[in-house]
């Protein structure tokens, strides 16, 4: 029976992720671990609660002996930076922190790692395939903190396949996850009046529903094949087809005048995103999930376009 400790189990996924491990009758314990407090009124039966800070992470070999974990779910990461969040505080928390929980996995004896990366490693640029596989290399942004991060734990993640074999790993390079409540960078575009369009560009989007997350994430800790796997629904979705869904007109703008705007809202401290952010729109990863299916033996329940209709149905009518 697996006993399970998930980082950042009190986040939108994490709730989802502890709640679907806690269901699966091959796990015997979980742990939701988390510097916030779990909001009130989702505390389920059964789930232990302990608080966890990534970045001060000195007292977790002892939590996970406490609980005699075998299996670390880490999904513990800032994925929207606020206004106040400094480069540091990202950085702190995405990398040192997974830095700090690896560790701790391989002081203990944790024998299998699951870990929520991102598309957004493989980088976002011009010369991106059209389909990305897992072949493909990561050259996370370094421009764009929340890419060059996803990009610097997937390395260190291939160090440990070298000099820590014994702790297993199946990594999941996730596209935008859509569900109900969900609030991340993709969403906020879609809450303006017009719909953000950069000018000649696709923009095309993959979606997966939170809850093939969850049952992708249950299967990789009790037994599922360890791996480097794109997560993802069939399919995908160009700005155009999203603006139609959404009823909404599009806003087209040149890739340089968004630039312009966004260093100036940057610098004035209106926004947390910088010039960057163009690229996040401009050439966004396309993720294949054939070696999903394939090797890890899992597909999704709903496509690209499905996530996103199940999204919009759960949305707030505006």
């Amino acid at each position: 029976m697996t006993r399970v400790l998930v980082t950042g189990g009190s986040g939108f996924l994490g709730t989802s992720v502890v709640a679907g491990l806690l269901a699966s009758d091959s796990i015997e314990c979980v742990v939701s671990a988390d510097i916030r407090k779990p909001c009130p009124g989702v505390r389920l039966p059964g789930l232990v609660y302990e608080r966890l800070d990534v970045t001060d992470a000195a007292d977790l070999p002892a939590l996970l002996r406490r609980h005699t974990i075998d299996t670390v779910v880490h999904l513990a990461s800032i994925v929207n930076p606020g206004k106040s969040t400094t480069p540091a505080q990202e950085f702190a928390v995405d990398v040192e922190g997974s830095r700090a929980v690896f560790a701790a996995c391989i002081e203990v004896g944790v024998s299998r790692v699951v870990v929520s990366s991102s598309g957004a490693a493989y980088g976002y640029h011009a010369d991106n395939s059209e389909w990305i596989t897992e072949s493909a290399p990561l050259r996370g942004n370094d421009d764009f903190s929340y890419s060059r991060h996803k990009r610097l734990v997937e390395e260190m993640l291939a160090d440990l396949r070298e000099t820590a074999p014994q702790l297993t790993q199946t990594v999941f390079r996730i596209g935008t996850i859509l569900g109900p409540g969900v609030n991340n960078q993709v969403t906020a575009l879609w809450d303006a009046r017009r719909l953000l369009t950069i000018a000649g560009s696709e923009s095309p989007f993959v979606f997966v529903c939170v809850d093939d997350v969850v049952r992708a994430m249950v299967r990789a800790a009790t037994g599922g094949p360890a791996g480097i796997f794109n997560l993802a629904g069939d399919g995908k979705l160009t700005v155009k087809e999203i603006a139609r869904a959404l009823g909404k007109k599009q806003l087209v703008v040149p890739a340089w005048a968004l630039a312009a705007a966004l260093w100036v809202g940057h610098a004035l401290r209106l926004t947390p995103h910088g010039p960057a952010q163009v690229k996040f729109l401009h050439y966004r990863p396309v993720l294949d999930n054939t070696a999903l299916k394939e090797s890890f033996g899992f597909t999704p329940l709903r496509t690209s376009r499905e996530a996103f209709e199940g999204y919009l149905e759960s949305r707030p009518q505006q």
